[in-house]
């Protein structure tokens, strides 16, 4: 009897097994409940929200332009008509038939490798002087930072122009002492050195960083230092620099970015002619003269394609180097 009831119940159960897998109709999944949909809503959509106006920025403003000044250093472009390819003609021409784009290179380079490392030095003693605990010291603070707001400002690349040319303050204080002046500016021997000066006295804003990062040392180094007898100059380059090595590599590349970079100092020193046998003839004034003045707006496409990929390798080469002179914590 018993046998029978449970054959007949693996029957019953097998055939409505056979049932479902011909296609019978199975119970809905239950939906998700609204709490559940809102977090899902938080956690996947509303990022892409706040990120959409940059996002929108990124690709219109930036990518888009970027791609298509690509395109356009391929091309011959005047501005006035439609671009012509021309393949690799404008590289090719930019390092072996246009002797003044080598100049801009050059002065450049010279600019670059003096000034930045000038800047740097200068700010990180000034950041050690104020550490020491002077008094007044946000006001000192915001004093030297004040020329790195307006460093790179027409007005202030004016200012320069009137304190170097030949009438300027720099030639009457020299003329309080006896001694004869000069155009600095239009004299190629020392116009560069001019733009090299406005670019170090821009030195606040990594000498804000480096005082940060002083800061943030801990003392008992120094107290464990003092306890085994080393001295100031011992505890600055066993302590101090190795502590300061991941800042000085930040504050390194923002700087030499930026230096790469520079064109209204030498626009409006030069009064965007390059100055006395293009002295001051900045690879971005060069470009600025083949794209805007001369029209050919594919070279100058070229150009910056150029100095972007220099850019590149300058960082790369900084980070690549940074493995055997920076230190962190870790």
């Amino acid at each position: 009897m018993s046998l029978t009831h449970a054959r007949d119940t693996s029957g019953v159960e097998a055939g409505s097994e056979a049932r479902q897998g011909r296609g019978a109709v199975t119970a809905p999944r239950p939906r998700p409940s609204r709490s559940l949909r809102s977090a899902v809503w938080k956690d996947r959509v509303a990022p892409y929200l706040f990120l959409a106006p940059w996002l929108v920025g990124f690709f219109v403003i930036t990518l888009g332009p970027m791609l298509y000044s690509l395109y356009l250093s391929f091309t011959n472009f005047s501005l006035l008509g439609d671009p012509s390819w021309v393949g690799l003609d404008n590289y090719i021409k930019l390092f072996t038939n246009d002797p003044k784009y080598l100049d801009s290179v050059r002065v450049t380079l010279v600019y670059v490798f003096v000034s930045v490392p000038l800047q740097l030095a200068f700010a990180l003693a000034l950041a050690l002087l104020l550490n020491r605990g002077l008094r007044g010291l946000p006001i000192y603070r915001s004093v030297y930072y004040l020329p790195s707001l307006i460093g790179a400002s027409v007005a202030v690349a004016v200012l320069w122009r009137q304190m170097f040319g030949r009438g300027g303050l720099i030639n009457q204080i020299l003329e309080a002492f006896g001694i004869q002046g000069q155009s600095w500016i239009g004299n190629p021997d020392t116009a560069l050195g001019t733009l090299i000066i406005l670019n170090v006295w821009t030195f606040g804003s990594p000498m804000v960083i480096f005082l940060a990062a002083l800061r943030q040392i801990p003392g008992y180094l120094y107290e464990a230092a003092a306890v085994d007898g080393i001295n100031r100059r011992q505890a600055f380059v066993h302590i101090t620099l190795p502590m300061l090595t991941p800042v000085v590599l930040f504050n390194l590349i923002l700087q030499l970015i930026g230096a790469f970079q520079a064109f209204t100092p030498a626009f409006v020193v030069s009064g965007g002619t390059g100055g006395p046998v293009n002295s001051t003839l900045f690879y971005t004034l060069y470009l600025y003269q083949k794209g805007f003045a001369n029209f050919q707006m594919g070279y100058a496409s070229a150009m910056a394609w150029v100095l972007f990929i220099g850019i590149a390798l300058v960082t790369a080469i900084n980070f690549w180097f940074s493995k055997y002179w920076v230190h962190y914590d870790d």
